[in-house]
């Protein structure tokens, strides 16, 4: 299981989905890929240009988008049990607009 921290603006974009009655498929998305980041299906692309940086569609316009980073800090879980990584979560909203 891997460990999920949202960016500043992942925070902002998430309360755009509330809003606008996404939530519950960006949780979806959450819940896959803290499992697994790379589990197809639902299918992620990595992003070019990017070392450690993916995506997945919330719908047609909005996207998630996150890097799946080592756990260097030993991170765990409430039961004691190691992180296999953190996810950082970068957006959950279109790159189009801010």
């Amino acid at each position: 299981m891997y460990n999920i921290v949202l960016t500043h603006q992942a925070a902002k974009d998430a309360q755009k989905l509330e809003q606008t009655g996404l939530k519950s498929k960006a949780v979806v998305l959450l819940k896959i890929i803290r499992t697994n980041p790379f589990q197809n299906p639902p299918p992620y692309e990595k992003l070019k240009g990017f070392n450690v940086t993916y995506s997945r569609r919330i719908n047609i316009r909005h996207r998630l988008v996150y890097e799946v980073l080592p756990n260097q800090n030993n991170e765990k879980d409430d039961n004691g049990t190691p992180y296999q990584g953190t996810i950082k979560v970068v957006r959950m909203w279109t790159h189009y607009e801010s």
